[in-house]
């Protein structure tokens, strides 16, 4: 039996289905992510199971497997560190909050502060993706460089012209 989140009741014969939740080992299995990230990333306040069972075991939905595999990316494919992370997924969630909010403001003053506001988290995300971009070009750049000094040695090997050939002309 599973706890519906807003009760904390359960009943299989009088409780609507829902979607279906998933298990940790389950998910880790979806998301490539291992049980312990999993639990990890709830310790840092990047995940909330959707429920729990009645074994107090985390059950996930879609929309945490849709969350796991974002962070996933951030982390994994871009570089981002948890923190970031953190704060990325906390502008998301405010951003839609500040929508619903702005929709029913009726008043200009608050929907004007309220578009401050998502302009301020706008501006924040900017920079940190601007940051990111920055400390990748550079590491571009040293790749780059390393990739010609190899290229030099093999020309030498090859019998072109010496590796350091006018580097000392060059100081």
């Amino acid at each position: 039996m599973v706890r519906n989140p807003a009760t904390g009741t359960g009943n299989p014969t009088s409780d609507p289905p829902g979607p279906r939740l998933l298990r940790i080992q389950e998910v880790a299995a979806e998301t490539g992510l291992t049980p312990r990230s999993i639990r990890y990333y709830e310790e840092f306040g990047l995940l909330r199971p959707a429920a729990r069972s009645q074994g107090d075991y985390r059950l996930y939905d879609t929309s945490d497997l849709e969350r796991l595999r974002f962070i996933r990316e951030l982390r994994d494919d871009a570089g981002f560190s948890l923190a970031e992370i953190g704060l990325l997924l906390e502008d998301e969630a405010a951003r839609i909050r500040d929508a619903e909010r702005f929709r029913a403001a009726g008043d200009v003053e608050e929907r004007n502060a309220i578009l401050r506001g998502l302009l301020e988290r706008v501006d924040r995300q900017v920079t940190t993706l601007e940051d990111k971009a920055t400390r990748l070009r550079a590491m571009i750049g040293e790749a780059n460089g390393r990739r010609e000094h190899l290229r030099a040695h093999l020309d030498e090997l090859e019998g072109g012209r010496p590796a350091h050939e006018g580097q000392a002309e060059a100081r």
